[in-house]
């Protein structure tokens, strides 16, 4: 076998590989001895078909077989050799297409390194990290809303009228063309206005009622609502309201806090303190990696793999696409036109990228079992009822497993830079928190 560097430019590399025929044709009659003990043919016992009939019948499938190994293993003798490490798979092609039988294959290869990482002085980095504590007015707020959401409704007074999140207590017929349809009747049936659960435009009509009064409250049921016989159809509702109630919140004691489970209203409140300062503190982590990865923007300087940052950029340009087009589902459009700012926006991506990757591999930093797990859990919250669905369809997944582990693996390496980097907390208030995050979100 014989390789000769056709392309040594920055980091994009070429060769020319050559095998012989005289190497492909041993690993030919090698690969038929090894089967030869198996096969059995018309004429001749298991074992004993002889040499050149095995060639006849299977040389140009073995062939094949045999080319493609030789290929590859001159591909990894190729790489642990030079230690190269290709930013995309190779572009392998044979450059004599007019290959015949007894001849040496030649083959081209073609491909970009991964660029070598400098090693970073990541004590150099100074690094503010926002501490905030909860405030009594925001446990204050936060517990009152609890208590809202404990609370019951009360009876308004004679004659007020229902407002927008009012409770009304009603019987209602439902009739389409005169004809009233199952399911289109209940009585006492407690009805929160604005709460969206009945068909648009029903609750909506109810503001302004009072108990004791009928309405007919018209409405059209969705072209894609559920039951095919009422979708797209108008209905009128005969609607008899026998209550209009007013949300009451729950009073702040411990009763309204064993309703959430705690012991005492003292135990919720240190609760709600530990969750306002934990969403606290995961937003100071988001200002703090922003910072950090700025920061090693501006530090890092290596030449990238065009390959790379050009299909990172082709990404970027189809999501800013489809974010200014929600309306577009599918993908069969024309490419969008790639910018500046998205090639821009693709080298500093491409380059923390792989400056993570390569600090993870390093020092062999891995997102555990477990981690990988708890994190498929939490996603599977937003599925309820389909949580086994979920995990199964993760299992089967591998692009999917890859998404999961992605955000978790770069966390791991950004703690792992956070330890070494000078970082020193400030506390302030949630006002200066919230201006920081705002002044994040312009800068996007």
């Amino acid at each position: 076998m014989q390789v000769t560097e056709t392309l040594n430019e920055g980091l994009k590399r070429g060769y020319q590989i050559t095998v012989s025929a005289q190497e492909l044709d041993e690993k030919v009659t090698a690969k038929l001895r090894e089967a030869q003990p198996d096969v059995q043919l018309k004429g001749f016992r298991k074992g004993k078909v002889p040499l050149t009939m095995l060639r006849k019948q299977f040389g140009r499938q073995v062939m094949g077989e045999a080319m493609q190994e030789s290929i590859d293993g001159a591909m990894r003798e190729h790489f642990e050799t030079t230690g190269d490490r290709p930013a995309l798979q190779p572009e392998i092609r044979m450059t004599n297409d007019d290959w015949k039988e007894g001849q040496d294959i030649e083959v081209a290869v073609s491909y970009e390194c991964l660029p070598e990482m400098p090693d970073l002085d990541f004590k150099a980095i100074s690094l503010e990290r926002l501490v905030v504590k909860a405030d009594e007015a925001a446990v204050t707020e936060a517990l009152e809303n609890l208590a809202k959401n404990a609370g019951s409704f009360e009876d308004r007074g004679d004659g007020e009228a229902a407002q927008d999140g009012d409770q009304v207590v009603i019987d209602f017929v439902g009739r389409i063309d005169g004809e009233a349809f199952e399911g289109g009747a209940a009585e006492d049936y407690p009805l929160t206005l604005g709460s969206d659960s009945f068909i648009p435009g029903f609750e909506a009509q109810l503001v302004g009622v009072v108990a004791g009064e009928e309405k007919a409250v018209t409405v059209s049921f969705p072209a894609d609502y559920g039951a095919a016989h009422l979708a797209g159809k108008e209905a009128v509702f005969d609607v008899t309201v026998k209550a209009v109630k007013a949300p009451a919140a729950a009073a702040l004691d411990d009763e309204m806090a064993k309703s959430y489970g705690a012991d005492s209203l003292e135990a919720l409140k240190a609760q709600v303190v530990e969750r306002l300062e934990a969403e606290y503190a995961g937003a100071a982590r988001q200002l703090v990696k922003r910072r950090l990865l700025d920061a090693l923007d501006e530090v890092l300087s290596i030449e990238l793999p065009e390959s790379l940052t050009e299909a990172e950029a082709r990404q970027i340009a189809h999501q800013l696409w489809h974010e200014d087009r929600p309306e577009v589902e599918g993908h069969d459009h024309e490419d969008p036109e790639i910018t500046d700012e998205h090639r821009k926006l693709a080298k500093r991506r491409v380059g923390l990228g792989l400056l993570l990757a390569e600090l993870g591999r390093k020092h062999e930093i891995q997102v555990s079992d477990s981690e990988f797990t708890q994190a498929v859990m939490n996603a599977a919250r937003q599925y309820p009822g389909q949580e086994r669905q979920f995990f199964e369809f993760v299992q089967q997944n591998a692009e999917v497993q890859t998404q999961i582990r992605a955000p978790l693996f770069e966390d791991k390496v950004v703690d792992f830079i956070l330890e070494l980097a000078d970082v020193t907390e400030k506390p302030v208030d949630k006002d200066a928190l919230k201006e920081a995050l705002d002044a994040l979100d312009a800068e996007e």
